[in-house]
């Protein structure tokens, strides 16, 4: 039996003269799983550069990587358990951007409501950037079967693309 067999450049190892071929755009669909710890933004930053460039969408980097980074950080601060989950997607025109964590939702009302208040107050950042563009952004319980946060950020290309030069 032959196989055979072929190479592929990871866009992180391929040089300028050496031809990488680049997924669209819209086949983006990624998500891994991160412990809870203070390493782990810096990792879903490398990980969001590197899928950003694979799929030749260099242009959104860096209000995307800055929206990952803000969500990780905050899951990581306030889970209570051991894993974050992040998934990248880019549907619509939009790159979607989805943190869950362990961090369980509050029976009483108001502990909820002060749980959700020291969330928005941590990603008050994300905010400034998701507002600059014009994406949106929430808060909510995890549709997971073991419950948790679910803290979530869509950029659309066009706004996300202007964030650098202002000209939103």
């Amino acid at each position: 039996m032959h196989l055979d067999v072929v190479s592929c450049l990871s866009p992180t190892s391929a040089k300028g003269d050496v031809p990488f071929v680049a997924s669209r755009p819209e086949d983006l669909c990624y998500s891994f799983t991160l412990p809870a710890a203070p390493r782990s933004p810096g990792v879903a930053r490398a990980t969001t550069r590197t899928v950003l460039r694979a799929h030749r969408l260099d242009d959104v980097a860096e209000p995307v990587v800055q929206v990952v980074s803000e969500l990780t950080t905050c899951a990581y601060r306030l889970s209570l358990t051991q894993e974050m989950y992040v998934s990248l997607r880019y549907r619509d025109a939009a790159l979607r951007v989805t943190v869950y964590d362990g961090h369980p939702r509050h029976t009483h009302a108001r502990l909820g409501a002060l749980c959700v208040l020291n969330r928005r107050a941590t990603l008050r950042l994300l905010d400034e950037v998701v507002r600059a563009c014009r994406g949106d952004w929430g808060i909510g319980g995890a549709r997971e079967p073991g419950g948790g946060t679910r803290m979530w950020a869509v950029l659309p290309r066009a706004g996300a693309a202007g964030y650098l030069g202002g000209g939103v």
